[in-house]
């Protein structure tokens, strides 16, 4: 008898979460396998880290290609099209046929989105180029840093706002703050208004304590290697400009059918979408919240979606009821310099999101670096 044949687009958080579960769950009872663009796999998270240089890509860095020692088969190929009526995904012109679909192709920066285009800065959701800004910042002795959130929506909410508050703590252990000056812009009204008062009071107190302007309702029209220029015609000069693109879909999936307006809207609690035998999970989602918000784009989610289905398909393929449900509770580390970070709690389901925030410690900075040594663990050794 042929072997049900599971096929996972995407081996970030979600992908990565799915095929462990449903392999350790089946054993050899499923035909997987997994596909993604490129063979390197790293957390965003580390990406603040080559900032301020405590921490190399290197080190947080696993290669795709070893997944089959672990029995998950791994393809290395960029999905073109998902053809959900037929089960098929072009990747690099095969077809792939399935019997099972999990998409978890995540969120990619679109920074040609920015509506008068790019021509210089760091693109803080790029490695290389958060690396190369690390450089840079080694370097500058005096001058203006500006963080530029450049359109939404955008993967980690907090993820700017920590690269301001490790950029202004490497600044400071090193004598230069004073001859540095910073500043944020975001389009929104307040820093994280899916995370709600609680978090955005500390957000946005945080930078006031340490002097790094805010300012919010700024719609960046241009991004230049010394100034950003705004939608009501002002321009913000700086000596390093870091901007922050908006994010959509991968084209395979804005293709696919899948999608409602821009983004794929699976079951909140079943990640199952409109098409018979494919769920979707994680970054490539938008999942409505009470609040009027979406539940936010992070991999702790993504993770935990994977989870889910995989454990829903492991019930179905062996005649069990399929039980498990995403709860959409979760949490983030927000960084705020010093060797500290808060931890962000959220029941993001709740009506409305009952969001905690805890006091910044050394042991919630502790605990986002096990967070990462423990996953690199479980999905790759």
């Amino acid at each position: 008898m042929d072997l049900p044949r599971v096929l996972v687009l995407g081996a970030g958080f979600g992908g990565l979460a799915a095929a462990t579960t449903l392999r350790q769950a089946l054993g050899e009872r499923v035909d997987l396998l997994v596909v993604d663009a490129v063979p390197d796999f790293m957390m965003g998270l580390r990406q603040l880290w080559l900032l301020d240089g405590r921490a190399t890509r290197a080190e947080g860095t696993r290669d795709r290609r070893t997944l089959p020692a672990r029995a998950i088969p791994f393809r290395q190929g960029t999905a073109q099209a998902i053809d959900p009526e037929r089960r098929l995904v072009a990747v690099d012109g095969d077809f792939l046929g399935y019997d099972y679909l999990i998409v978890a192709l995540g969120a990619q920066p679109r920074s040609d989105l920015i509506p008068g285009g790019v021509a210089g800065g760091y693109n803080l959701y790029l490695p290389e180029e958060a690396e190369a800004l690390g450089h840079r910042l080694r370097d500058l002795e005096r001058g203006r840093i500006l963080i530029a959130i450049a359109g939404l929506p955008y993967k980690c909410p907090p993820a700017p706002y920590e690269a301001a508050f490790v950029i202004e703590a490497m600044l400071r252990r090193t004598g230069r703050r004073s001859a540095v000056e910073m500043e944020v812009l975001t389009p929104q009204a307040m820093s994280l208004p899916v995370a709600g008062p609680a978090a955005c009071a500390q957000v946005e107190g945080t930078l006031a304590a340490r002097h790094i302007r805010f300012r919010t309702r700024a719609q960046v029209q241009r991004v230049e290697a010394t100034r950003v220029l705004l939608a009501d015609g002002s321009e913000v000069a700086a000596d390093v400009v870091v901007y922050v693109p908006p994010h959509r879909p991968p084209a395979a999936v804005a293709t696919s059918g899948l999608t409602e307006g821009e983004w794929v809207r699976p079951d909140p609690r079943t990640l199952a979408t409109k098409a018979d035998r494919v769920f979707a999970l994680g970054d490539v989602t938008e999942i409505p919240l009470a609040s009027g918000q979406t539940l936010p784009k992070a991999g702790v989610f993504a993770e935990r979606q994977g989870e889910v289905v995989a454990s829903n398909l492991a019930d179905l393929l062996t005649g069990r009821e399929p039980a498990a449900r995403f709860d959409g509770a979760g949490y983030c580390f927000i960084e705020v310099g010093d060797g500290q970070a808060t931890m962000v709690d959220g029941r993001f389901f709740a009506d409305p999101p009952d969001v905690r925030v805890a006091e910044p410690t050394a042991e919630s900075l502790a605990a986002k670096e096990a967070f990462e040594r423990e996953r690199l663990q479980r999905w790759f050794g």
